[in-house]
């Protein structure tokens, strides 16, 4: 995967991507919650959990993550809740409360984004993958990913980003401002070993706008490089690779053939 450096952000930002995550009442909340907050925690609603402790989904990063209030309000515990046979006995609400609407926004977020289709756009599958035209591993995806464009069964989206070249930006133009842009991205994979699209000699403010806008989204999503995959289950959850996925991770992102 190519790394290069992101700004500080995070998907923290996903709790509010389409502004659905609930906040508890600033005058409900425990002192001791109200001190996770403040130190960057997401709360997402209170959980109803066995015990008869009072409790709270929330999330850190990506990361969902259980808070547990005390007889004494003033002190909280974060960390899995067992029952008497040591089975997880919250992770069923912590996935509806937090884990589930995080994910929710974050395919809402990546449907929002502007970007270039491949293949049929009436597919049973959707994967999205974040893309610099001149990274080789997002080659190795588009090569990896043709069964499954091809025959129909996935179409792959495109959110270009351009990263890790002085010329990927206006690569990523010429493939956004061009008159058939999977064309355009199709012409680059195709031609890579030639030093694949031209690139534009002025980026379009629009095309600035929405590379900036896709950069924004890749790294509030978590990922420190191109590409990042992103498919869903048939259950909503959501399946990511941080880079070139495996074989394993391929055959679920992209389903039987």
């Amino acid at each position: 995967m190519w790394k290069f450096p992101l700004v500080a952000a995070a998907a923290i930002t996903l709790a509010g991507c389409s502004g659905t995550s609930a906040q508890t009442d600033v005058e409900e909340t425990p002192p001791a919650v109200s001190a996770l907050q403040a130190q960057g925690l997401t709360i997402h609603g209170e959980l109803d959990v066995p015990g008869g402790l009072r409790a709270f989904g929330a999330s850190a990063g990506n990361n969902p993550v259980a808070v547990y209030v005390l007889p004494d309000p003033n002190y909280a515990i974060v960390g899995t809740l067992v029952d008497s046979k040591g089975f997880t006995a919250a992770e069923a609400e912590l996935r509806k409360v937090v884990t589930a609407p995080i994910e929710q926004s974050t395919w809402e977020a990546l449907e929002k984004a502007d970007w270039v289709g491949e293949g049929n756009a009436d597919a049973e599958r959707v994967v999205y993958t974040f893309t610099d035209a001149n990274c080789p591993f997002c080659h190795q995806l588009w090569l990896a990913s043709r069964p499954w464009v091809e025959s129909g069964a996935v179409q792959l989206r495109h959110i270009m980003v351009g990263v890790i070249r002085p010329d990927s930006a206006a690569k990523a133009a010429a493939i956004l401002e061009a008159p058939d842009p999977a064309a355009a991205l199709e012409y680059n994979e195709t031609n890579r070993d030639s030093g694949g699209i031209e690139p534009v000699a002025d980026i379009s403010d629009s095309s600035l706008a929405t590379l900036n806008a896709n950069l924004t989204l890749m790294s509030d999503l978590g990922f420190g490089g191109t590409p990042g995959v992103v498919g869903r289950r048939a259950d909503g959850s959501l399946i990511i690779s941080n880079g070139m996925p495996s074989t394993a991770t391929m055959d679920e992102l992209f389903g039987p053939l």
